[in-house]
């Protein structure tokens, strides 16, 4: 199973199915990828975690 990275266009490969909102990492060019759906298997650039200053 294998999707297509939408950063770098290289192959992001799974040895078994993802689960929609696993995080995984494209082997070509580093980013962090969320999986969106799970059937088709699609994903999108992991949304930057952003730092909470109590506000």
């Amino acid at each position: 199973m294998e999707t297509i990275c939408p950063e770098c266009d290289g192959p992001v490969a799974f040895d078994e199915a993802p689960m929609e909102g696993e995080i995984v990492e494209c082997e070509e060019c580093g980013v962090e990828l969320e999986v969106t759906s799970a059937d088709p298997i699609t994903v999108e650039v992991a949304p930057e975690v952003e730092e909470d200053w109590g506000e």
